[in-house]
């Protein structure tokens, strides 16, 4: 299936606000949207009927039934024109979301679910999903810049060339700008070896930041001829790449990153910028998963 937009609904203002984005993000594709919500069945067996002793209106179900009508009526408000349809699924949230993304072309969460304990910033399903969903997973934080540029963060590897075609789209189906944004520090950029061997394995002076900004320039090169509506600035800025993005994403309406990065460890599925970025940035933030961009 495509042209499906996901989102997860769990009562919570933190998913409300993602399915009112979602709705948004649906009416900007012309495409459908299904509310999902998942519960799991508690151990001991609690009927998912109302209780005898209880009111009619009571139990699981009807409270999970609850939940999905009041996110569909927000959709619904948030985007009148959208086809938006719901469902309600026993099982983890995590693993059934999961599910669900695999017919998807993006999954919106929210940032904070209501299991969410006061000092944890940021829910384990946004997390989970951004790490393992099998479409680009937007997780919405805090209202969006108007007017402002689609953010887009740019590393150099291979593994971020979806994350650039999936800003690029963004920007194009905004009618917005985009900024490519590249942060280094000459700690972690590499030094260039001379052209001859007899001089000394060193850099001139402004070569450095010369090479960050190739860096830039190559990582977005073809894009702007498949989308030349779209209004591109490039930047490399010397700096940390979480301080840089998380103050650059105040002016943003939305934060795209890859989902790894330069110096990723095989067992770390979500890197550390783009955990920094789903907990502290000021905008939407989307992640794309290399293999999950090309649906």
């Amino acid at each position: 299936m495509s042209g499906l937009v996901v989102v997860g609904a769990d009562g919570s203002a933190s998913s409300l606000a993602a399915v009112g984005t979602a709705a948004r993000e649906a009416a900007l594709r012309g495409a459908g949207l299904r509310v999902v919500h998942a519960f799991l069945w508690p151990a001991m067996h609690v009927p998912l009927g109302p209780s005898g002793l209880g009111p009619p209106e009571g139990g699981l179900r009807h409270a999970a039934q609850r939940v999905v009508a009041e996110a569909v009526e927000r959709a619904r408000s948030a985007a009148p024109e959208v086809d938006v349809t719901h469902a309600v699924m026993t099982g983890e949230p995590l693993t059934v979301l999961e599910a669900q993304s695999r017919a998807a072309e993006l999954v919106v969460v929210g940032s904070r679910g209501m299991g969410g304990f006061v000092g944890l910033m940021l829910g384990s399903t946004a997390v989970h999903l951004a790490a393992h969903g099998q479409c680009p997973v937007m997780v919405v934080r805090e209202q969006p810049a108007a007017g402002g540029p689609v953010l887009l963060g740019v590393d150099g590897s291979p593994a971020g060339a979806d994350a650039v075609d999936f800003a690029f789209a963004e920007a194009a189906l905004r009618g917005a700008a985009l900024l490519a944004l590249h942060a280094w520090t000459p700690w972690h950029t590499p030094v260039p070896p001379p052209q001859d061997p007899a001089m000394p394995y060193a850099s001139e002076p402004g070569e450095l930041a010369r090479t960050e900004e190739r860096l830039v320039a190559e990582a977005i090169a073809g894009r702007r001829e498949t989308h030349p509506g779209v209004e591109v600035r490039t930047k490399a800025v010397r700096g940390g790449t979480r301080e840089t993005l998380i103050e650059a994403s105040r002016t943003a309406q939305l934060l795209v990153v890859g989902a790894r990065g330069r110096g990723g460890f095989a067992g770390l599925v979500l890197g550390s910028v783009s955990q920094a970025l789903l907990h502290h940035a000021h905008c939407p933030v989307a992640v794309v998963r290399g293999s999950a961009a090309g649906r």
